[in-house]
């Protein structure tokens, strides 16, 4: 069922009915339960709010007007861009309002005790004091009655019936009461309340009767309530601990991390929760990672297939790839790049295989030609950038992550771009040039130089080093060139391999 700004607003009349009612009942419980507790110095006061009734009355009927019209008000200006985030909020919104009618009712009685207390002996401190627990009590009871009804009808109703297919915490602008602040409703309502009544209670008879309380009794309702609170907070731990660890989980499998488990160790429904969600993930993380075995392979296997078309460049997919893992392993390891994470560098270490995928779209002849290229044949060539990166956006166009797919796009696509701006295809300059394509790009040059080709014979580990040191600043982000210096050792030993 679509939810429309008309059934929004009836639902929001009815929500309206409900906090009358529960600002009624939120007046009725607290004067009926309790004994006169009027203190014996109240008289006038007393005799004050009989002889001005109707004024009395007219101040109290907008406790229940106040919030009724808020919450109408609320509903009317429901647009079409806010609809689902009005409509969602309306249990912890309405609630909300419900008590602004007795903040109202507090804050008018204040008032006329200024005005009039210079014409009647009033104490103003009891008077005020009285006031205050009764619209503490009468607050309480409105919103924790009106919130409950309405939220058990948001979720068992309305929610499902207009949202079947969930997903609504995503909604941007919810307001979000917390496990602890819904514990904390929770305690005020069924425990510290009635501890907190009961005193009130028994000090209101004794200063009637203009006697002392009794200590042992205020002592023991004093342990109570510290034993009460006690009992809350590791009530409150027991319940909200579990949660948000697994709150976290969620939220670390929804990133894509599968790697941390929910640590709870308990016999009961929270610990049999962990554990099905600890295999779940775990399962996932498997299937996840068979997944990306074979789109490496995959991948891979494209790189290889490009590769042999290619005279030559004999393992050069291998060989860049094995640089790179050795370079981003190096800068992660110095800790001088907030942008370098594990999974940064796991991803461009994976993506270092297809670097050079659109060469499968450059002509044999090209190719596979032995000398130098004509200024045509090297236009070709040059395609091949751009061509990767459209063949490796397809490839991985089902990928979730799409962090690795960005990153495996820009090092297809920007790895002979130069530092000084002189590079293909777009020509790009300095730190416009993804970082992943600038680690990409001196691993691509340093193979160049060191293996033989078709046209040239390998260079030495010295010249080699001396082109790139020469290049930095030019070539090669100057940074980057100077950390590529710093892994001669690895790399040599690398090459020696080969």
């Amino acid at each position: 069922m679509e939810l429309t700004k008309r059934k929004a607003i009836k639902i929001a009349w009815l929500y309206g009915l409900i906090i009358g009612l529960a600002n009624l009942i939120g007046s009725v419980i607290p004067s009926s339960s309790s004994p006169d507790l009027m203190y014996t110095d109240m008289g006038e006061w007393e005799n004050f709010l009989k002889d001005e009734s109707v004024v009395v009355a007219i101040i109290s009927s907008f406790c229940y007007i106040i919030p009724f019209l808020a919450c109408i008000i609320y509903s009317s200006t429901i647009n079409p861009r806010n609809l689902k985030k009005r409509f969602i909020n309306m249990p912890i919104a309405f609630a909300s309002l419900s008590i602004s009618g007795w903040l109202y009712y507090f804050i008018a009685e204040f008032i006329t005790i200024t005005i009039i207390k210079n014409y009647f002996k009033i104490p103003v401190k009891t008077i005020l004091l009285t006031s205050f627990m009764y619209v503490f009590l009468e607050c309480l009871f409105s919103f924790t009655l009106g919130f409950f009804i309405m939220e058990t009808l948001h979720r068992k109703v309305f929610l499902p019936r207009f949202f079947p297919e969930g997903k609504i915490a995503s909604t941007t602008g919810l307001i979000k009461p917390s496990n602890k602040f819904l514990f904390i409703v929770f305690y005020i309502s069924v425990s510290l309340f009635p501890v907190a009544f009961l005193l009130f209670v028994y000090i209101s008879m004794f200063k009637k009767y203009n006697d002392n309380p009794d200590p042992k009794v205020l002592g023991f309702l004093a342990i109570i309530s510290i034993l009460d609170i006690v009992i809350f907070i590791i009530f409150g731990h027991y319940y909200s601990s579990p949660l948000e660890k697994l709150k976290e989980g969620t939220e670390s499998v929804k990133k894509g991390d599968y790697s941390g488990h929910v640590n709870i160790v308990s016999n009961d429904s929270f610990g049999e929760l962990a554990d099905t969600f600890n295999d779940m993930i775990s399962s996932i993380d498997m299937n996840n990672k068979k997944l990306i075995a074979v789109q490496n392979s995959i991948l891979t296997g494209m790189a290889t297939m490009v590769e042999s078309r290619d005279n030559s460049t004999g393992g050069h997919i291998k060989r860049t790839s094995d640089c790179v893992r050795i370079f981003v392993e190096y800068l992660f390891s110095q800790n001088e790049y907030s942008n370098l994470t594990k999974k940064f560098c796991n991803d461009v270490i994976k993506a270092a295989p297809m670097h050079d995928l659109g060469k499968i779209a450059v002509p044999d002849a090209i190719l596979q030609k032995p000398g130098k290229f004509t200024d045509e044949e090297y236009e070709k060539m040059k395609q091949h950038s751009a061509e990767g990166a459209r063949i490796v956006g397809e490839v991985l166009k089902e990928v979730d992550d799409e962090e690795f797919k960005k990153i495996a796009v820009n090092v297809a696509h920007y790895h002979h771009e130069k530092w000084n701006g002189t590079g293909y295809p777009e020509k790009l300059s300095g730190e416009e040039i993804p970082f992943e394509a600038r680690i990409m790009a001196l691993a691509d040059v340093f193979d160049a130089l060191v293996s033989k080709r078709c046209y040239k014979e390998s260079f030495s580990f010295d010249k080699a080093f001396e082109i790139i040191k020469e290049s930095s600043g030019s070539h090669f982000d100057p940074s980057l060139a100077q950390k590529f210096l710093l892994c001669r050792d690895r790399l040599e030993d690398l090459y020696l391999r080969f």
